[in-house]
Parts: structure tokens; sequence; C-alpha cells
């Protein structure tokens, strides 16, 4: 049997969607994938309750519902469905006032409205920024750096505002608060959703990712795949069967074989050697590819010191609960939220931030929290909630600044210990929320990397999303672009740009790649 034109390292979706592209264009491509299934951290399982369906890492999707990486492949077509919540985010606070992003602008004006007059105003003048200059940004966002036309179009849209907006986008989302609204509630947006990366509130970036989120909520929602995050992954799958790929799961990879500089092969587990004619595309972090699976020897002294700076996101702790009813919201606009933000105030989320840059796991963890039966039904029976809440700690813990001695031994007392700071927070804003609790699982950063090792730490975006690690600089100085220093190896992984998040673009951005360096190749031979 030919070797494959191809050899796809892990089945995540950027590995799938490399994969997908390369058999698009015609290549015979075989995945090989550690883990018995396919999926990264876009996995769904029944293991809290046998009647509830939960994810088991990611779970909600505003960058994939707006990826044209995405977009381009009509997974409609292998049984995708979207499902969305009534409401897209909502940040509760214990005076029962409630900000709500709504998928009707009208919605989540009138609701910043009710924090201060002026401000509902303010939330539409950037929504009416964002529908001039949204598709271009997403566009720069997604394809490799520079991002040449879809720059050329932005800065054609904008103007001579084009620097207005590129100050806008470096803001922290404190900064961008403070710019544009009077009151708490379009703040607490902002700087809420800068959070789900590692943006705190004085972070540069902040702002503008703050911005980007609420506004792919306000246009796209937070949608979530009908009948658990499993679906995405299975419609990926499919599609790339069906165009004759083949997907090796259990079989993991332990070396790229090298030969005069270029990625000639790959050796799984079993000592089995794997060639690949033109291409090999990595799933997997940047400092794992390189280090342990190439080698150091076989790369440049800049790019061995540059590892030891690269710089991981801050570890994750996820809980998972099955509800026997839905959550008791007092502040009643989150009762119909596919996402609600569990903090009080923005001045909250920086001592948070502050706690996670001193290495101190938080004394009072913002949550980000998922109810998704309340967007999806088919999640759990009539009448209950499948809901799930995840926030962040130290890699690398110093002290805790709450009161139960957390090290980072990540045993069952202290996994029980942050779970109960998590569920006091709820707890202050949904009295009842507690006793409806039928069944809990709670997966901290050692958990998450058992069941998916390209969590490092569990950091679930493989990277810090810091400005000093974003665009050229990611995974480390150099091009923006998936290219290595090995030829015919490809990094397809959140590592290298854009970054984190389920959209596809990292794996499109190294299939491409590896297509135009093989018609470069065919036309000087």
């Amino acid at each position: 049997m030919p070797p494959p034109d191809a050899v796809v390292i892990g089945a995540g979706p950027n590995g799938l969607v490399a994969a997908n592209l390369l058999a698009d264009a015609g290549w015979q491509v075989l995945v090989l994938e550690a883990q018995d299934e396919p999926g990264g951290a876009v996995r769904s399982d029944r293991g809290v309750h046998p009647d509830f369906v939960h994810d088991t890492f990611s779970a909600f999707y505003p960058l994939a519902a707006a990826s044209p990486v995405l977009g381009a492949l009509h997974l409609e077509r292998y049984g995708l469905r979207w499902r969305h919540a009534p409401a897209v985010v909502a940040h509760p606070l214990a005076d029962e006032r409630c900000a709500v992003l709504g998928r009707d602008v009208r919605r989540t004006a009138d609701s910043l409205e009710g924090f201060a007059p002026g401000d509902g105003a303010s939330w539409e003048r950037l929504h009416r920024l964002w529908l001039r200059t949204g598709d271009d940004l997403v566009n720069c966002l997604f394809t490799p750096f520079p991002p040449v036309l879809p720059g050329l179009r932005l800065a054609g849209r904008t103007g001579p505002d084009l620097l207005r907006l590129a100050r806008t986008m470096l803001l922290p989302a404190r900064r961008f608060g403070d710019e544009n609204f009077a009151g708490e509630g379009g703040r607490l947006l902002i700087a809420g959703n800068a959070l789900h990366a590692d943006l705190g509130p004085e972070s540069a970036l902040g702002g503008g990712f703050g911005w980007l989120m609420c506004m792919l909520g306000q246009v796209h929602g937070f949608p979530v795949p009908a009948g658990g995050a499993g679906m995405l992954t299975r419609a990926l799958a499919d599609r790339f069967r069906d165009r004759g790929g083949e997907l090796r799961c259990g079989h993991a990879v332990t070396r790229v074989v090298v030969r005069s500089g270029r990625a000639v092969a790959v050796r799984t587990d079993d000592g089995t050697d794997v060639r690949a004619r033109h291409a090999v595309l990595a799933d997997i972090p940047a400092p794992v590819l390189y280090r342990r699976l190439v080698g150091e020897e076989h790369l440049p002294a800049r790019v061995r010191a540059d590892l030891a700076r690269f710089q991981w996101d801050y570890a994750t702790v996820k809980i998972d609960w099955a509800l026997a009813r839905p959550i008791p919201w007092t502040g009643g606009g989150a009762r119909d939220a596919g996402t609600v933000h569990v903090a009080e105030g923005v001045d909250a989320l920086t001592r948070f931030a502050g706690e996670l840059a001193m290495d101190q796991v938080p004394q009072v963890p913002f949550t980000v929290l998922g109810q998704m039966t309340t967007a999806d039904p088919s999640r759990s029976p009539a009448g209950t909630e499948s809901a799930w809440g995840y926030t962040h700690v130290p890699q690398h813990i110093r002290a805790d600044a709450g009161p139960d001695g957390i090290e980072g031994r990540w045993d069952e007392r202290e996994k029980e210990a942050i779970a109960d700071r998590v569920e006091a927070g709820v707890e202050r804003l949904a009295p009842g929320f507690r006793a409806a609790v039928l069944a809990r699982r709670v997966l901290a950063p050692p958990d998450l990397e058992r069941r998916n090792p390209a969590l490092i730490g569990g950091a679930v975006n493989q990277g810090t999303t810091n400005l000093h690690q974003q665009l050229v600089f990611r995974p480390l100085p150099g091009t923006g672009r998936p290219r290595t220093p090995i030829r015919g190896l490809y990094l397809a992984s959140a590592t290298a740009h854009p970054g984190g998040g389920v959209h596809g673009a990292p794996g499109a951005n190294a299939a491409r790649a590896a297509l135009g360096a093989h018609l470069r190749f065919r036309r000087r031979h």
C-alpha cells in the first residue's frame, strides 16, 4: 500500500480541518490520534449522570459560527445542527441587576441602558462599527500573518480611522469600558468576555478581544451543537472519511522522523514508521512537537532559546453538574442565557486576575458557567439542567489566597475545595442552586491533561493570549505562519496563529501552506 501524501498528528478540530482541506485537494491523508476517539477538546459524554450530556472541555462556539473556514466545509450536510439559548451571555449582580447580551441588539442596548442612560446608544454605536469592519477583522484573524487582502479591505472601509480602530483593539478591557460606558453593565460584558482567554481587565488586547467576543455573540450567538460538542467532531470526521481519508485512533505518535532537515515520516508508539510523501502536519502544542517529537538536536539555537520563553495560559478547573431544575438566578435575565459570568463587578475581575498573576489560587473565582439544556433541550430531561462552570488557577501555585491551603496537588480535597468556592459564587446569585445538584464532576488541570494531552497543565488555549505571544510572536518570534524549522513539517495546532478557540484557522493555514509548498516544488521540478 503506498504511503499517504500527508500524515496529520492529532484529531482535534484543527487536525481534522487540515485533513479535510488536504483531502479536498486530492491528497491521500492519514490522521493518527493517540486517544481512543477523535475530537481533542471538542467531545461530550454522559459521565456525570446517564441522563445528562456534558461537554468534556469546550462547549459554546461563537468563533466556529463566524469562521469562514468551518463555514466552507458545509458540516450541516454531515449532521451538524446549531442550537441557541434565548439569550447569549448574562452577567448578574447581587443587587439583582443583570447585564444581558442578546442576539437582538435592542435587547442588549435596553439591558445596558438600565445601568446608565446613554449606554444603550454606546452599545449600538459599537455594533455599527462591527457591522462595518467585523467581517474584515475576522478574516484578518483567521488568515496567515500578515493578512494582506483582508487588511487592505479593512483599510479601505475605515480610511483615516484605521489607527483609531487599531488603538481600540489594543485597549485593556477596563479602559475600553471606561471610554464607552458610564455604567457597570457594558464594562462587565467586555471584561468578562476578555477573561474567556487569560486577558485580565488591565491587559492590552483585552478590550479588543472582549469586544470581538461580544460582537460575535451579538451577530452569531454562542451556539452549541445539538446533542453535544462531540457532534461537531463527528461531522468533521465523517466528512473527512467521505473524501477517502483514514483516521486511526489509539495510535500515539512518539517521533517525527527527520532526515537531512526534512520530516519524512512519523513513528508510532508500537515502533512503526509511517512515511509521508509530501508533508507532516502536527495538531499538537509547539513545545511538545519540538522537544518530544522532533528533538532539540534538529532545531536552530534561536528556536531552542525561544522555547524556553514560551508562556502557557492559566490552568483551568472545570465542574460539571447534573441539576434537578434550572438555576434559580435572582437576576432574572440570567435564566435564559446560555452562558453566565459569575463575578461581582469589574473590580472583582481585577482582583481575580491579580491573584492569578501572583501565582495565587483566587479566593473568589471568576466563573464562566454554561446552561446547556437552556441552549439545547436534548442535553437532559425536561425540567432539568445540564450545566458546567470553569475557572482559572495558576500553572504553578505559590500560595492560596483563600482559606483552604490549595497547593496544586489536585487531590480530592483540593478539587472539592475549589469546586466549593465556585459553587458558593453561584449560590450567592442563585440561592437554592446547591440543593438542585444531583451529581457533580470536578476536572482539575491534571484530569484535563489526562483526557487530552494537548492541554498541558490544563492550559486550554495552548499558550497565553497576551500581546507578546500573538501575531508574529505566536508561538515563537517569527512570521506568524505555520511553517517550522523542519522542511515538510507544519504546525496545525492552537499554538500557531491565530491561537485558541474552535475555528479551524490553524489547521486550515497549515494545510494551505503544505499545498502551496508542494505546488512550488512541482513547478521547480
